[in-house]
């Protein structure tokens, strides 16, 4: 079993950079979302929810998430949460079921500044993108999936995002073992990290 980290900042590539791999590792690959264990907030007010950092590595239950690798990394099956962003909570009744596979990626903003996730993977891999072509992406998705306005996506980015991305993410990348420029849009890096995970899973 292969474990891959894909990190980067919001609005990266990530996600295009994980569905690159899945075509072409197909049935061998099992994908964790770090956006799934972010704390729940349903008991916190609308105010609350609306200033909560996100992007700051406290925000997430880190316990589960490792729980669910280590879990998948025995053979056995995880109970990945089902987290909602404009709820800002989890569901109470409803998980993803992630089976143990050949290629297990984990993917997310902060993943590389756990230092006890980070030790369970093999591969460290650091999505970069230019801050403009990220902001723009992070409005289409917050905007178009997240039921968000454009003023409170501006806000949000002014007041955590891009701070968090300065103190916790940038400096992250240090641990990567490949970093892939142009975020998703580089075809030849992804096809570089693919023909990484194929000669690793033949050894």
């Amino acid at each position: 079993m292969l474990v891959i980290g894909i990190a980067g900042g919001s609005g990266s590539g990530k996600t295009t950079v994980v569905k690159a791999l899945c075509r072409e590792l197909g049935e061998r690959v099992t994908v964790i979302s770090q956006d799934s264990y972010y704390n729940d907030m349903s008991h916190c007010t609308e105010e609350e929810r609306r200033v909560y950092n996100f992007d700051h590595p406290d925000s997430i239950d880190w316990d589960l998430l490792c729980s669910n690798l280590k879990s998948l990394k025995e053979g056995r099956a995880a109970d990945q949460p089902v987290y909602s962003f404009i709820t800002c909570a989890r569901s109470a009744t409803e998980t993803v079921r992630l089976e143990p596979a050949d290629v297990i990626i984990i993917e997310g903003i902060l993943i590389f500044t756990c230092e006890k996730l980070r030790d369970q993977m093999d591969i460290k891999v650091f999505v970069d993108a230019d801050d403009d072509d990220r902001l723009m992406r992070v409005m289409v998705r917050d905007i178009a999936e997240r039921g968000k306005d454009i003023f409170w996506v501006i806000e949000r980015y002014t007041r955590t995002v891009k701070p968090m991305y300065l103190k916790f993410i940038e400096p992250s990348k240090r641990y990567a073992d490949l970093i892939i420029p142009q975020g998703g849009h580089n075809k030849i890096a992804i096809g570089m990290v693919c023909d990484t995970i194929e000669r690793s899973l033949t050894r």
